[in-house]
């Protein structure tokens, strides 16, 4: 077992292990497909990439598990409650940006207060269009089934 498990770069003192899995190629190569580890991304495509995934995926949850989950205005709450979250999400990136980065210039235009502030604006209009459109696909799922009976 010690000949796959071994500490990072044979350095016990990181506090982190390689294994197989952790340090694979097919890993190193998802990771760095994500868009917060992509190069050439701005940070403003970086957030509208990150806040569609997240918004498409916050509406089903509120809609299905909410208080209302058995009315008639489930599924309009649940997009409402997605966007309320969405607002929290974005003015807790903003706080964090302000009190984490400084104007200076750094290698990682992310890691700037102007960058982080695009990055929060991106996700923001990207989280809100992904849980709409999350919400014109379930109030639409009859419309789009009878498309596919042909």
């Amino acid at each position: 077992m010690s000949d796959f498990i071994q500490s990072y770069n044979n350095d016990p003192f990181v506090g982190n292990l390689s294994t197989p899995v952790s340090t694979s190629t097919f890993t190193r190569g998802l990771l760095s497909n994500l868009p917060a580890y992509r190069r050439g991304l701005s940070p403003l495509l970086r957030g509208l990439e990150i806040g569609m995934a997240h918004g498409y995926f916050l509406v089903g949850p509120f809609d299905k598990l909410g208080p209302l989950r058995n009315t008639d205005v489930a599924l309009l709450s649940g997009f409402l409650s997605a966007v309320g979250l969405i607002i929290i999400l974005t003015v807790c990136l903003s706080m964090y940006g302000n009190a984490s980065f400084d104007k200076n210039d750094s290698q990682d235009i992310l890691k700037t207060s102007e960058g982080w502030g695009q990055f929060t604006a991106g996700f923001l209009v990207g989280a809100v269009g992904g849980s709409g459109f999350a919400y014109l696909l379930l109030a639409n799922i009859p419309v789009l089934q009878n498309l596919g009976l042909s």
